[in-house]
């Protein structure tokens, strides 16, 4: 069974940095895409960031240029750095994965199960 499992969450005030984490475990042959969504209350689940499996990123223009994403391969992780938070950045992050767990396998959707990014203006 593939986990992800999220850490890094928490309050801070405008203007400042949070760290998530994303932990995959289980047996995993490939990750084509590591993402980042976020969920405000009232409002659709909406994609962060991506960081797909050559390496290249994509992020949604609200958050370009004050987050980053980043993967560790070895550890099977993978990170959102996030500076100059504001308080329209609140909301609870996931983050996700469509990967193969064996050579020629299909490709399925994982999810954490999301942490809480509160920003205070």
């Amino acid at each position: 069974q593939v986990q992800l499992v999220e850490s890094g969450g928490g309050l801070v005030q405008a203007g400042g940095s949070l760290r998530l984490s994303c932990a995959a475990s289980g047996i995993i042959f490939s990750f084509n895409t590591m993402d980042w969504y976020r969920q405000a209350p009232g409002k659709q689940r909406e994609l962060v960031a991506r960081i797909l499996s050559g390496g290249s990123t994509n992020y949604r223009d609200s958050v370009q240029g004050r987050f980053t994403i980043s993967r560790d391969n070895v550890k099977n992780a993978w990170y959102l750095q996030m500076d100059s938070l504001k308080p329209e950045d609140t909301a609870v992050y996931y983050c996700s994965s469509r990967l193969q767990r064996a050579y020629g396998g299909p490709v399925s959707l994982y999810w954490g199960q999301g942490t809480q990014v509160t920003v205070s203006s």
